[in-house]
């Protein structure tokens, strides 16, 4: 158990296909043929760390220690963090030669992810085509509710892990078999933290951030909105009947990354749909996102 994260290395991942009832076990990247299992954190003031621990739970070196303000990185630890990123260099290039945009879509449980992927689905009519592939500890729940709106999805089940990682993706990917030109999005695990520290070959990193969160959302999880290249803000619908602050979210968004892109939007209303829909659209071209 990694003491930190809560990560559990012997929990099975599984990925169930929709489409055709099939499950497939997966294996994460993180776990080594030993039974090693690394994670990396990122501390308050910006630097990361690492460390690794096997199926006992027993630690193998930290990355607490640090020589010359340089985190310590055990070699066991090098080798599978590097498995994690070779593996996310190929689902790139793999995508890449198919024209495939792949969408992190990242936020807390509750912030509505999977509603602004429902009105998303629906919303864009198969063009460009979407597939998903949905992460959650457990259940097909949200799976089932991204079938139901018409579109192919693999659901993946973590067990305890907390995030989606390259070889879960490539899993992910061999069973949806993507259309050529077509957006696979995907869902990760609810979670503000270890999300977005893995790199899974994505394009483009998206946050969807709601108005029943609180304004300091950025401020408390900075490496979230500072890894992403849009935060949607979601649930404006709400805002007569909640305390919140949009000038100043937004601005504490800007103020943890100045480059990133905001959009307002209610995936229940609507409002503000067309324009996620545009910006979708246009990053399918393989250009630079349009200004927000």
């Amino acid at each position: 158990m990694c003491e930190t994260c809560g990560c559990d290395t012997s929990a099975e991942v599984h990925a169930h296909n929709l489409q055709t009832g099939g499950i497939l076990a997966l294996q994460s990247a993180r776990t080594s043929n030993a039974g090693t299992h690394v994670h990396e954190h990122v501390r308050p003031d910006g630097t990361r760390f690492v460390h690794a621990h096997g199926r006992d739970g027993h630690h193998h070196g930290h990355g607490d220690a640090e020589l010359g303000g340089v985190p310590a990185v055990h070699p066991i630890e090098q080798r599978i963090l590097a498995k994690n990123d070779g593996l996310a260099d190929q689902n790139r290039g793999w995508l890449a030669y198919r024209k495939i945009l792949l969408l992190n879509l990242m936020g807390a449980p509750g912030a509505g992810k999977t509603a602004l992927l429902e009105r998303t689905i629906r919303a864009l009519g198969g063009v460009p085509p979407v597939s998903v592939i949905e992460g959650d500890q457990a259940t097909s729940n949200d799976g089932e509710r991204i079938r139901a709106a018409g579109a192919p999805v693999v659901q993946v089940n973590t067990g305890t892990g907390c995030h989606l990682d390259a070889a879960m993706v490539a899993g992910g990917l061999a069973e949806l078999s993507p259309a050529r030109e077509s957006v696979v999005v995907v869902e990760n695990v609810g979670n503000l933290v270890c999300p977005a520290l893995f790199d899974l070959g994505e394009r483009l990193r998206v946050v969807v951030f709601s108005v029943t969160e609180g304004e300091d959302k950025p401020l408390k999880y900075p490496h979230m909105f500072r890894v992403a290249d849009l935060v949607v803000l979601n649930k404006i619908d709400l805002l007569p009947h909640v305390d919140f602050d949009v000038t100043r979210a937004e601005a504490n968004a800007r103020l943890v990354n100045p480059d990133i892109a905001l959009l307002r939007l209610s995936a229940r209303s609507g409002d503000g749909l067309e324009l996620w829909c545009h910006w979708l659209r246009h990053a399918t071209t393989g250009q630079q996102a349009l200004p927000l």
